[in-house]
């Protein structure tokens, strides 16, 4: 069972499990409710995305995943679309990692919940070590 608990008060707002705790709010160093969402996604893509490179034996480089999106402006403001720019640094083999990205889009849940109300979509460049 997944346990998080929130507190809100006037002069902190955080929310917290038994192994961390994230500051909520307008305040610097502290997080918007998307924010969170959007890193919960690019936390679930990644997750996803190691598993299936170890279960294709597969090195695991240097990955960097960077989300964008947008919201609706009619209420409720739910996302329009949503980007994942994936970034691989490391000599690795294209394509196995092309196919490996679009199977984590797959079957990442996060990004399957999204996608039911915004446009999904991915995107993976390679760079060399160095």
């Amino acid at each position: 069972m997944l346990t998080i608990r929130t507190e809100y008060t006037p002069e902190r707002s955080f929310l917290e499990t038994d192994r961390a705790s994230i500051p909520l709010g307008s305040e610097a160093g502290a997080f918007y409710p998307y924010e969170l969402l959007l890193g919960a996604l690019s936390a679930c893509f990644y997750a996803t995305l190691h598993e299936i490179l170890v279960k294709k034996k597969l090195d695991v480089p240097r990955i960097e995943i960077v989300v964008s999106g947008e919201k609706r402006e009619e209420v409720p403001t739910t996302l329009k679309w949503v980007n994942l720019a994936i970034t691989i640094t490391g000599s690795v083999d294209e394509k196995q990692m092309l196919r490996s990205a679009d199977l984590a889009a797959k079957y990442c849940s996060i990004h399957e919940t999204i996608s039911k109300v915004a446009a999904m979509s991915h995107e993976v460049k390679f760079k060399p070590l160095g």
